[in-house]
C-alpha cells in the first residue's frame, strides 16, 4: 500500500524551483513589460500597447496567417492519421514495418528535413522535373504565394507519424467483437470507423487534435528557414512578426503580441475541451 512521504518534496523541489524561475516568473514579468512604454523610465501605459498592436497591419497579417495555417494543418493531420491508423491496425502483425517507418520523419532533425524539402521543391528539383515530364510548366514553389503548399506539406509529413502512433495505441483498446458484429450487420469500413472506432477512442481523438494544433502554432521554424524573416505575405506568421520586433529590441510589441495570441489560444483550447465534454456526455 502506498503511503505519503514528506521526503518526496526534496525530489520535487528542484524542478519546481526551475519551473518557477524560468516559466512562471517570466510569464508574469512579461505581462508587466506589455503594460509599459519601453523607455528608460519604463512608465506604465496600461492597455495602450494592446490598442496600438491591434491596429498594426503586420500583426494582424501574421495573426490571420497563423490561424489559417493551424486550421488547415491540424485537421489535415488528424484526418490522415486517423485513416492511416485504421488501415495499419488491420495489417497486424504484417504492418510492423510501416508502423515504425511512418514515425521516422518525426524523429529526423528539422534541419535535415528542411534540406530535403528544399531540394524536392526547388525550381530544378524533383517535383518540377516530374511536372516537366508530364508536359506542365515548372512552378517556383519557394517564392510567392506558392510557398504555402510546401510549408503545409512539410508540417503534415513531419507530424503525421506521431499522431498515427497515438491513434494506434488507442485502437488496441477497442474490442474486436464490435467490428465482427458490425460486419455481420453489413457495416462498411467508414461506417465502422465513425460509428464504432471514433466514439470508443474519443479522448485520444481530442488529445491528437490538441497536440497538432499546438504544433501548428509553432510552424514558424519551417517558414523562417524557407522564406526568411520577411517571407511572402501568404505565409508571414505571427512568430515572424514577434521575431522581427525582438531583433529591433521592441520588447513591448513582442510581449503584447505574445499575450494577445495566448488569450486566443486559451480560448480555442477551452472550446475544444468544452466540445469534448459535450460529446462525451451525449454518448453516455
Amino acid at each position: 500500500m502506498f503511503t505519503r512521504k514528506k521526503s518526496l518534496w526534496l525530489f520535487l523541489l528542484p524542478p519546481m524551483i526551475g519551473l518557477l524561475l524560468f516559466y512562471i516568473v517570466p510569464f508574469f514579468g512579461g505581462i508587466y513589460y506589455s503594460l509599459t512604454d519601453g523607455s528608460y523610465k519604463n512608465a506604465f501605459v496600461g492597455l495602450e500597447n494592446y490598442v496600438n498592436i491591434w491596429k498594426n497591419e503586420m500583426f494582424l497579417l501574421g495573426l490571420k496567417n497563423t490561424l489559417e495555417l493551424s486550421l488547415i494543418c491540424a485537421p489535415a493531420v488528424w484526418v490522415l492519421a486517423f485513416l492511416i491508423a485504421l488501415l495499419l491496425n488491420r495489417l497486424r502483425p504484417g504492418g510492423a514495418f510501416l508502423r515504425n517507418s511512418i514515425l521516422l520523419p518525426y524523429l529526423m532533425p528539422a534541419s535535415a528535413m528542411l534540406l530535403v524539402w528544399l531540394l524536392f521543391f526547388d525550381y530544378g528539383g524533383t517535383l518540377n522535373r516530374i511536372l516537366h515530364l508530364l508536359g506542365m510548366e515548372r512552378v517556383n514553389w519557394l517564392e510567392g504565394a506558392a510557398l504555402r503548399l510546401p510549408v503545409i506539406l512539410l508540417f503534415i509529413w513531419k507530424n503525421l507519424g506521431f499522431a498515427v502512433v497515438l491513434f494506434l495505441s488507442a485502437l488496441q483498446t477497442v474490442p474486436e467483437p464490435l467490428y465482427e458484429y458490425a460486419r455481420l450487420e453489413g457495416a462498411g469500413f467508414f461506417r465502422q470507423a465513425f460509428s464504432i472506432t471514433l466514439p470508443m477512442i474519443l479522448p485520444t481523438a481530442f488529445l491528437v487534435i490538441l497536440i497538432e494544433w499546438i504544433s501548428a502554432f509553432k510552424i514558424f521554424r519551417e517558414v523562417y528557414f524557407i522564406g526568411g524573416a520577411y517571407p511572402d505575405a501568404s505565409v508571414y506568421t505571427l512568430q515572424n512578426y514577434m521575431n522581427n520586433m525582438y531583433n529591433k529590441l521592441n520588447y513591448q510589441n513582442v510581449t503584447t503580441a505574445a499575450y494577445s495570441f495566448a488569450v486566443i489560444v486559451f480560448a480555442l483550447f477551452a472550446l475544444i475541451l468544452f466540445l469534448q465534454n459535450r460529446v462525451q456526455r451525449n454518448l453516455k
